[in-house]
């Protein structure tokens, strides 16, 4: 069974507290917009489909909690302005901007139609907001699939497949299932994977914290690794796939990622190791033509100079610490989606399957 980082009942949300894992395992209450927006920046949620649903659920939360405005010109204000806030909590991931774009349009709509009172306004608009969490997890085991799939056909092994991961895509960064997680997921229930490497993530170790700790709750063979060691184990241990999620695809491909996500395309690219990205259609941006376009977020000095309450680096010295980084669409094979996998010059086709 799946980790559950997203608990939702109509008008109650806890998410799991992903900054104590793997230690501790504890829920944070949601109470409304301004707890979601919090949880969202200081990354006790994270992974940009949870990001996403998190924060559209936290606005659930608080239009149930709010009954005294009847008047749908009002309640549509605040929608807007409350979702634009929620975007602002973390900019990369475009999961969250797409749903709010959606999300404002429906409430347009609804506001508009003097056939709809202000208590069927917040019935319809909050029953979209929950349907998401349940589409997630579809579009997930769809990517895990055509995922599945695209790896085995590629492979020129023996049956089974070794493969790559970096930061954290599974249960823990959506709302089940997972996207790149998803796929070695899929490979292990076909009993086809042999075995799966995952990469610490630093600076923020979602990889050691998070990704290990799925894969052994799941009893996934597999293996942590320094993203330092990358080259090292594709020069000496044969790999079949790379496989990664995103936070944002350009219209031609380029995909932001976590930092790290690059240099590991490269090292791929020259070991002539597929490299493919994991992400539902939400992750994808087709209004941006390429990735020089995609905002990348960065982060406090802390998340690389202490490690919890430790300090590793000396006093004084100036950091650098972006969160993301963009890597090319030639470096990519191929984009796996709930539609299929495509080419990233065939990326728009996604769309009008």
């Amino acid at each position: 069974m799946g980790l559950e980082s997203i608990k939702y009942k109509k008008g109650y949300l806890e998410v799991l507290d992903q900054l104590l894992l793997p230690l501790q395992t504890r829920y944070v209450k949601v109470m409304g917009v301004e707890d979601g927006w919090k949880v969202i920046n200081k990354m006790q949620v994270r992974g940009a489909p949870a990001i996403a649903i998190v924060g559209c659920l936290s606005l659930a939360v608080e239009l149930l909690k709010d009954d005294d405005t009847n008047d749908k010109k009002i309640i549509r204000q605040e929608i807007e302005g409350k979702l634009n806030y929620l975007v602002s909590a973390r900019p990369t991931a475009v999961n969250i901007k797409l749903a709010a774009d959606e999300l404002i349009n429906l409430a347009n709509t609804l506001s508009a139609n003097e056939a709809i009172s202000p208590a069927e306004f917040k019935d319809r608009f909050i029953n979209t907001i929950e349907a998401m969490l349940t589409k997630d997890i579809e579009d997930n085991k769809a990517i895990g699939k055509f995922g599945c799939e695209a790896i085995l056909n590629g492979s020129t092994g023996d049956g089974s497949v070794r493969v790559l991961t970096h930061c954290n895509t599974g249960s823990l960064a959506t709302a089940g299932y997972g996207t790149a997680l998803g796929v070695i997921r899929s490979l292990h229930t076909s009993k086809r994977l042999e075995h799966v490497y995952c990469t610490e993530t630093r600076p923020y170790n979602q990889g050691a914290r998070l990704t290990a700790y799925e894969l052994v709750h799941e009893k996934i063979p597999s293996t942590l690794i320094v993203d330092s060691m990358v080259s090292a184990l594709m020069n000496t241990r044969r790999i079949d796939a790379v496989v990664v999620g995103a936070d944002r695809v350009a219209a031609n491909g380029d995909t932001a990622n976590k930092i790290g996500t690059y240099q590991i395309a490269i090292v791929a690219k020259y070991h002539d190791v597929p490299f493919y990205i994991a992400a539902p259609l939400t992750s994808i941006d087709m209004s941006l033509t390429t990735g020089d376009k995609i905002k990348i977020e960065e982060r406090p000095d802390r998340e690389m100079t202490h490690i919890g309450e430790h300090r590793i680096a000396a006093p004084g010295i100036n950091c650098w610490n972006p969160a993301f980084d963009v890597t090319p669409a030639a470096l990519i094979t191929g984009i796996i989606t709930e539609k299929g996998v495509f080419s990233p010059d065939k990326l728009k086709e996604a769309f009008v399957i």
